[in-house]
């Protein structure tokens, strides 16, 4: 047995995890041609369970590292090059991506995939009936997901909505929006109903709101906000409030800073303050988040008609927790 790859005795050093002291082991030596006893080959045995130790502690170090310091590592990747696509979490844990604009073609893509976390993989599913980019896609209670609106591959403002069923992994049409809609919102209520707000039209900026009922398969308006928003952001609240915050007015090509609620049970939004008045206040394309404490984390964005500077960070608290309504019969 040729054993000249093995060094000669000593300490050597195998790793430092992140500023810690270097972790040492000794090992044995076994020179060319010497024979290996009983002896050397227990000493050999042991180091290897020390190494294997080594390794499962490097192992566990990693992962902690991970799941504590927020690493990001690479998955598998789209089948299609998309930007302006949605993603939704589905009730199998799975992620659909819908549509998009692919700019390598310059189309606006009709396919959609499934990205499954437990394979880190994406697997082509049906395709929409159309091509889509600047759309919503939300998932209903009943775990189908509802894909409206945005603009198809010859930039028309589309009103149609199609659902995506997981079950058979198909697009099927459902009932169309009163008015066409680009870069609006679209949010599931406590009742089922999905609340579609605001967006852009070819004529401008839209105020008004519609809801989709999945027992129906319809859209209904229902109240108008109190200004003309798009790319803004709608965040269902604990008290079963919508708090629809920013965006940009098209019409007097203002970013904006006013905030509204909606409120299900009467079908109305009511002003409720704006963003803090500091320099760049106004947003558009921001997030908005509702956390666990109650407060919504509002971040990021376009302010202004310039390209965005480092905007603050704001919290919205939402207000004393109201008995919600009782889901429509």
């Amino acid at each position: 047995m040729e054993m000249s790859s093995i060094r000669e005795g000593g300490v050597m050093p195998l790793f430092r995890p992140f500023g810690e002291k270097p972790i040492h082991v000794e090992y044995a030596s076994v020179r060319p041609g010497q024979d290996c006893d009983m002896k050397s080959i227990r000493s050999l045995l042991q180091q290897a369970a020390v190494l294997a130790q080594l390794c499962a502690s490097l192992t566990t170090f990693a992962s902690t590292a991970f799941a504590q310091g927020g690493m990001f590592v690479p998955t598998g990747g789209m089948s299609s090059a998309r930007s302006n696509h949605t993603a939704t979490l589905l009730s199998n844990g799975k992620v659909l991506i819908a549509g998009g604009y692919n700019c390598c073609t310059a189309t606006t893509l009709a396919s959609a995939e499934l990205y499954d976390p437990a394979a880190g993989t994406f697997t082509p599913t049906g395709s929409m009936n159309i091509g889509r980019n600047n759309h919503t896609a939300t998932l209903l209670n009943n775990g189908k997901v509802l894909v409206a609106g945005g603009s198809d591959n010859n930039g028309l403002i589309q009103a149609g909505a199609e659902l995506y069923d997981p079950a058979t992994g198909t697009f099927t049409a459902t009932g169309s929006m009163s008015t066409v809609r680009s870069n609006h919102t679209a949010t599931l209520l406590n009742n089922g109903k999905v609340l579609v707000a605001g967006g852009i039209t070819l004529a401008g900026t839209l105020a008004s709101t519609e809801l989709y009922d999945p027992a129906t398969g319809t859209f209904t308006a229902t109240g108008s906000m109190s200004t003309f928003r798009s790319n803004h952001t709608a965040t269902l609240l604990n008290n079963g409030k919508v708090l629809i915050a920013g965006g940009e007015n098209c019409c007097n090509f203002g970013v904006l800073t006013s905030e509204e609620l909606y409120d299900s049970s009467t079908g109305t939004f009511s002003s409720t303050g704006s963003l803090q008045p500091f320099t760049n206040s106004s947003r558009i394309l921001h997030t908005a988040t509702l956390l666990n404490n109650g407060k919504v984390l509002v971040a990021g964005g376009a302010g202004g008609h310039f390209p965005a500077a480092p905007l603050l960070v704001q919290s919205y608290t939402t207000p004393r927790r109201e008995p919600l309504p009782s889901p429509a019969t």
